[in-house]
């Protein structure tokens, strides 16, 4: 199991569940930068959360699972906050909102396995637009199928 101190990658040896390792062996490899970095930071961020919400408004059937439509600027603006933070950007999202709690914030909404497809198929193809390169493609598809099944609330 590897730690991050800087821009090291420590690794604990000896260690049995519960203790302190016994030693520490140091992998020389620098961390890559975070995902925040490698795609091209804010203005990325800007233009998938753009090209996502252009795909939602014009798909009614999309658009019907957010409640608040005079507030769509205000939902593009706390998505790419909460990307760009979780893929190592600025805080501002938890400086702003405090703990992103996203199966919370969902749990007024039905989220059943349509509206997941849905919301993933969009957010796809605003990725392919992008034409985002390997591997940072499979990490934000990995990361946005698995944060859909864990919105869904409904059958």
């Amino acid at each position: 199991r590897f730690h991050r101190i800087g821009a090291w990658r420590v690794r604990a040896v000896g260690a049995r569940p519960g203790t302190q390792p016994m030693s520490v062996g140091i992998d020389s490899t620098p961390a890559p930068p975070p995902l925040f970095e490698r795609v091209g930071g804010h203005d990325f961020f800007k233009r998938l959360v753009d090209e996502f919400y252009d795909r939602v408004e014009a798909d009614a059937e999309l658009l019907g699972h957010y409640p608040d439509l005079d507030d769509l600027q205000g939902a593009r603006d706390r998505l790419r906050m909460f990307l760009e933070q979780f893929w190592g950007g600025p805080t501002t999202y938890v400086e702003q909102r405090g703990h992103p709690r996203l199966r919370m914030r969902h749990a007024p909404y039905r989220i059943d396995a349509t509206a997941r497809n849905q919301w993933l198929a969009a957010m796809a193809g605003a990725i392919d637009v992008l034409e985002v390169a390997e591997p940072e493609r499979s990490e934000l598809i990995s990361y946005f199928a698995s944060a859909a099944d864990h919105l869904v609330n409904a059958r």
